[in-house]
């Protein structure tokens, strides 16, 4: 079994600097380590050092693995970025990228950051699930691209032939349409404009933009540099040193249009010289089956989840002690973002890794944005308690500015964006006056006397509001304490109760929580909701009526990012006629 020491990971000091202002700097002691000044420059180590290893790989229809080592990746990425080229792309016309992971799409980015031309993978609801189409044509206007790719060109035709400008190339791997070129056309180019290309990329060069809707509005185009990932990868190397010794193994769905899997994972698997399979499974019911069949053939060294497939996940390891065998064998480290893992799961994941291996694995979040790259807080020891996101990266200043019982959180450093693509007026909204992007979140220490013991996450500044009494309700803080306190019955849940003497609850059921009759479901709905009002502290901490929500987050509607959050604030707004509803109700009928 694989033996977590404390040698796998860092171990920080900081300096702490409180002004007069009650404004708090907090750094690490030591700096940042040098690193390589393009993501391309990785690439050419690993391909030089060891061509033959397997950088990603994809299970294929007969049930085995493709695979692409360092070597083709290298000679893949020099014909398709001069294919590419000779298409008239470059700096001022990226790739935009439709479908989800593949192998395929793996090797048009790897193309485009080797060339120097940036590229722009977007979340696939955009195109399959927007009836309106209305975020991407807005990425197109703003982006002008000189090409889109997507995997199955039928499957995307529709969101095509809605945004396409005039006769923009449009690049496919299967179902092709008249007119389309095939992938399998760029590997066969010569690569001869791709070592003039390639000798002209700097820190500064554009590698990617990845797009962030925030709560309002069209999306963002948040501008990633070469130096600005290659330095957040530093951080990561520093805070998992066992990846300097063992590359990391990988199996992940996550989409690479989204920062924790397009940036942290993608590029700490390539900068490390590890191998990514690419897990086609989901955190659903259905999704998590194949997931499972993945996990009995990669054994991980570093996993990454949501809180919802860890709940389905947990069970699978629970139920099936030879999975449990291949899945800690190797493991160092579990790893979740997206969401609050319950208590609930957090304690089982705990339980199985100790029954399996004898000791507790270390069970791990972060805090961080895709305009930070995103590796910015995180928390490295085993604790008892889900929630902590932990201390900054090496290399980063935090700024914790007093907001209520709480701090607003703020982060300087060289992993942090220069902004927004054409938009200088919401780049400058975005950081303060000292350069320090202002993250829109709140953070409470664990120990106010010693910042060294982290942070734990308090909400969304902008999600917060007040009760009738004029007391602010941290909503990240409640909606965390709701969720565990109902024991894994409950997906997520928006907190309601703005110019209320209480706060409610909206609440989606979890895969467990439909499964149960109805008359158990309640009672042990009220059973938690109990619990969460004896442990709450306050009326802006204690919920005291739930109602169950039968509709799902809407994407067009902005009330689902396409990272798969729920924006409370743009819930609050469509969810209206509900939260009257609750408040209406005589407070002895507390759930309907």
């Amino acid at each position: 079994m694989a033996d977590t020491a404390k040698g796998d990971f860092w171990t920080p000091s900081f300096e702490v600097f409180e002004r007069d202002d009650e404004t708090i700097l907090m750094r690490q002691t030591d700096a940042l380590p040098d690193s390589l000044p393009t993501i391309a420059d990785y690439l050419d180590l690993w391909a030089d050092r060891d061509p033959d290893r397997v950088w990603i790989a994809r299970r294929n229809d007969t049930g085995g693995w493709s695979s692409i080592t360092y070597g083709q990746a290298r000679t893949q990425a020099q014909t398709v970025g001069s294919a590419l080229l000779r298409l008239g792309l470059g700096p001022k016309r990226p790739l935009l990228i439709l479908s989800g992971n593949s192998l395929e799409h793996a090797i048009c980015g790897l193309a485009c950051l080797y060339v120097g031309i940036p590229y722009a993978p977007v979340s696939t609801a955009y195109s399959l699930v927007s009836t309106d189409h209305s975020k991407l044509r807005d990425i197109v206007a703003l982006l002008t691209p000189g090409a889109f790719f997507a995997d199955d060109l039928e499957l995307y035709r529709p969101a095509l032939n809605a945004v396409r400008i005039d006769q923009t190339p449009v690049i496919g791997a299967r179902n092709l349409f008249g007119g389309a070129i095939d992938f399998n056309t760029l590997i066969q180019d010569d690569g001869a404009q791709a070592a003039k290309a390639r000798a002209g990329l700097t820190r500064d060069t554009v590698l990617k933009y990845l797009f962030t809707s925030g709560s309002t509005g069209s999306p963002k185009a948040v501008i990633n540099t070469n130096g600005m990932i290659s330095a957040n990868q530093a951080m990561v190397r520093d805070c998992y040193p066992f990846m300097q010794v063992e590359p990391p193994i990988v199996l992940d769905w996550a989409p690479w249009n989204h920062t924790a899997a397009g940036n942290k994972v993608t590029y700490m698997v390539l900068t490390n010289g590890g191998t990514y399979y690419l897990d086609d499974g989901k955190p659903s019911p259905d999704g998590m089956k194949v997931t499972v069949a993945n996990l009995r053939d990669v054994a991980c060294t570093w996993y990454f989840n949501v809180p919802a497939g860890y709940d389905l996940l947990v069970e699978a390891l629970e139920a099936d002690a030879e999975l449990a065998q291949v899945f800690f064998s190797r493991l160092k480290m579990l790893f979740y973002a997206g969401a609050g893992m319950s208590q609930n799961t957090w304690d089982r994941l705990a339980a199985v890794s100790k029954a399996t291996t004898g000791k507790e694995i270390l069970i791990s979040s972060s805090l961080g944005a895709t305009e930070t790259g995103p590796f910015a807080l995180t928390w490295n020891e085993v604790e008892p308690f889900a929630g902590k996101v932990g201390v900054p990266g090496r290399g980063l200043t935090i700024k914790l500015v007093k907001s209520g019982d709480a701090f607003e959180l703020r982060i300087k450093g060289p992993s942090i964006t220069p902004g927004y693509l054409g938009d200088p007026v919401t780049t400058a909204k975005a950081f303060d006056e000292e350069g320090f992007y202002k993250m829109g979140d709140a953070i409470r220490p664990e120990d106010p006397k010693d910042l060294s013991r982290g942070f734990y996450f308090a909400g969304r500044l902008a999600e917060n509001f007040k009760l009738s009494t004029g007391t602010w309700v941290s909503v990240g803080s409640v909606r965390a304490a709701l969720v565990d306190s109902l024991g894994g019955l409950v997906r997520d849940a928006i907190i309601v109760g703005e110019d209320q003497r209480e706060l409610g609850a909206l609440l989606w059921l979890s895969e467990a929580g439909t499964r149960l009759p109805d008359a158990v479901l309640t009672d042990k709905l009220l059973a938690g909701l109990h619990a969460h009002t004896k442990g709450a502290t306050g009326s802006a901490s204690r919920v005291c009526r739930i109602a169950i929500l039968q509709e799902a987050p809407n994407l067009d509607r902005g009330e689902l990012t396409e990272k798969g959050s729920i924006n409370q604030r743009a819930l609050r707004a469509a969810r209206r006629p509900e939260i009257d509803a609750l408040f209406a109700r005589d407070t002895n009928n507390l759930l309907s």
